[in-house]
């Protein structure tokens, strides 16, 4: 995020200490963050953000990846599952052998698009014992949370992770549409 592209030198400032923070509660190796417009990454010729994920998946070589939804109704999420999907093919990338695609709450239940199915999960991973520190590392993005009804809250998410336990028969969990599955 830049100045250039409506956020403030402050609030852009505190979206990389929440990124760092969130990096570190994770315990990620890294973070690779393009340089792109954001909320205006769907004005990024497809062919620069393609060369970026390519870049960095023949780097890290995962063997899975977890792309949002392409129902979603923010334009920025359409956009990288775009040129994420695209960077699938095995014959370029052959250490990825699953792709899912995950929900996001106040993006995926939103999207309006006639003719295409509402998120539909085949994939259910049971996080019990995870769901009150996911909770707690959504909380360092200040910015992105709120009190219900908002949808990104503490109270949405658990509602939403205990739903989808219903499904799974468990207290709590995430789901996922199956894109790529190879054994």
């Amino acid at each position: 995020m830049r100045p250039e592209y409506g956020f403030t030198a402050d609030r852009i400032a505190a979206r990389d200490r929440e990124i760092s923070e969130v990096t570190s509660a994770y315990g990620f190796a890294g973070v690779h963050r393009g340089l792109f417009p954001s909320t205006r990454l769907d004005t990024v010729p497809m062919a620069e953000r393609v060369s970026w994920c390519a870049g960095v998946i023949g780097a890290v070589r995962p063997d899975t990846l977890y792309l949002p939804c392409p129902n979603d109704v923010h334009s920025d999420h359409a956009a990288v599952f775009d040129a994420a999907a695209a960077c699938t093919k095995v014959f370029r990338h052959p250490s990825v052998r699953r792709v899912y695609a995950y929900e996001t709450v106040s993006e995926t239940e939103f999207g309006l698009r006639p003719g295409t199915p509402a998120f539909q999960p085949q994939r259910f991973v049971n996080i019990e014992e995870q769901l009150e520190r996911k909770i707690d590392i959504m909380g360092l993005y200040s910015g992105e949370m709120g009190e219900a009804p908002f949808p990104r809250s503490a109270t949405i998410l658990r509602a939403l992770a205990t739903f989808r336990g219903t499904v799974a028969g468990t207290k709590a969990a995430e789901a996922f549409i199956v894109l790529r599955d190879i054994e």
